[in-house]
């Protein structure tokens, strides 16, 4: 068997020749680009721009409230059907076998695929922020904004997890169906379309079982500090010891389905890869 224990050089070049293969591959698909960049962009329009103008939320106007949570609501979108669907789709039509007579190390595989994630991720959360600043008057400063984005860009990870365990987990055919019916359900129930606070007691009760609450209280952080509150509303920035249990159950969804991921490998190919 060929070794897969490459050197440092030779492991990113293979990484970027993967991550290169993943983006000519999305490109190929836009029907899944628009559809991941639109549907944050529109439901932030509509919402938050047009319909939410002039009320206030939990301290915060709409428009740099629901940056949060909408910029959650791309990035969980983005990461299972960048990672999960694409790894269900490469099983199905062999590719995965292929890639096991290659020196090419299976890291570099799954690696790409979080990269595509996080940078789909990062173009929609800067997309949404633009629209904010442009027509939401959403207005902070330039640390803030970059700690914003690398909040929502890094919190692509857990999901990213969450779909390789379900590319494993699902067929090529199922794989978009099962992801839609993990991720539409879970991101209602955070308080990712309709804010938190505004939902049914049993919804609020809940959500802090749903990863995606974690990740939009995380984002609401710099978006609190930098945007400031409302006079006599909203708590503010969350403080240390919320944002250390908030990412605390990001880590532990993340191991947990990391965990569920190897195992549904090892059972699908019956030998580890490499």
């Amino acid at each position: 068997m060929t070794s897969r224990l490459l050197a440092p050089g030779t492991f990113a070049a293979a990484l970027v020749a993967e991550t290169r293969s993943e983006a000519l591959k999305a490109l190929r698909v836009p029907v899944f680009l628009i559809s991941t960049f639109a549907f944050p962009a529109m439901f932030y329009v509509l919402f938050a721009l047009m319909f939410g103008r002039g009320s206030v939320l939990t301290g915060l106007v709409p428009a740099a409230y629901l940056l949060a949570s909408y910029g959650t609501f791309g990035v969980v979108g983005a990461a299972p059907f960048g990672s999960g669907v694409g790894v269900a789709s490469d099983r199905g039509q062999g590719w995965l076998t292929l890639k096991r007579a290659t020196p090419m190390p299976p890291l570099a595989y799954f690696l790409a695929k979080v990269v595509l994630s996080m940078g789909i991720g990062a173009v929609i959360v800067a997309t949404l922020a633009l629209l904010g600043y442009l027509f939401g008057g959403v207005r902070l400063g330039a640390g803030v904004w970059a700690l914003l984005l690398a909040t929502l860009t890094l919190g692509a990870i857990p999901f990213c997890a969450l779909g390789c365990a379900l590319g494993y987990l699902s067929g090529p055919s199922s794989a978009p169906v099962v992801a839609n019916l993990v991720y539409l359900p879970m991101s209602l129930a955070a308080g990712l379309w309709i804010p938190i606070e505004l939902m049914p007691g049993f919804v609020q009760r809940i959500a802090p079982l749903m990863p995606p609450y974690h990740l939009a209280r995380l984002a609401l952080g710099p978006i609190r500090s930098g945007a400031g509150e409302v006079a006599g509303t909203g708590s503010g920035w969350p403080g240390a010891p919320d944002a250390a249990v908030h990412l605390a159950a990001l880590l532990g969804f993340t191991v947990f389905f990391l965990v569920v991921a190897v195992l549904a490998y090892r059972r699908d190919d019956g030998r580890t890869w490499g």
